[in-house]
């Protein structure tokens, strides 16, 4: 390789190598912070929930107390379908993809390693989340298992208790 080529990669390896140092620094802290924390650690204990997801809601979220229900955050996320009703008949279309894009991608993110743990299991404690894997495709169900873990996410923060199955 010529001396210039070698040289311009050893300056990008260096940067490689001090953004390595920073992220493994932050990753730290953010772990540590979510065992001392509260909040995160409550969060945390929420299956497909990790520190990251936690201190982004705990970033990038109001405060819970604002939304009246947990489909008031999921919409908010944009996770919540569309609605189109006349003369008292509901009907439910697609995904508004509307809302705070970090968390929203965050959950999806969360949901698909449930749903990668329950087919990998067989099946699931929860019956809801093993018939909805077993019917619908993945990335379907991985938007209504994020909906479903952002109204738990609502009802720990504002209950203040940590997550139990049902």
């Amino acid at each position: 390789m010529p001396g210039a080529v070698r040289a311009m990669g050893a300056v990008h390896l260096d940067q490689i190598a001090r953004l390595t140092e920073v992220i493994e620094r932050l990753a730290d802290e953010l772990e540590t912070a979510s065992r001392t924390d509260t909040d995160l650690r409550r969060l945390c204990t929420t299956p497909g929930i990790g520190p990251v997801t936690a201190g982004a809601v705990a970033a990038f979220a109001p405060d819970l107390d604002t939304f009246d229900s947990g489909r008031n955050f999921a919409a908010w996320l944009g996770l919540v379908p569309r609605q189109r009703s006349t003369g008292g008949k509901a009907k439910l279309g697609s995904v508004s993809k509307m809302g705070q894009t970090d968390i929203r991608r965050l959950r999806i993110v969360g949901a698909m390693s449930v749903i990668r743990w329950v087919v990998r299991k067989g099946g699931s404690a929860n019956r809801w989340r093993a018939t909805l894997v077993a019917r619908k495709p993945k990335m379907v169900a991985a938007v209504a298992l994020a909906n479903e873990m952002a109204r738990m996410i609502w009802a720990v923060t504002t209950r203040q208790e940590d997550y139990r199955m049902a």
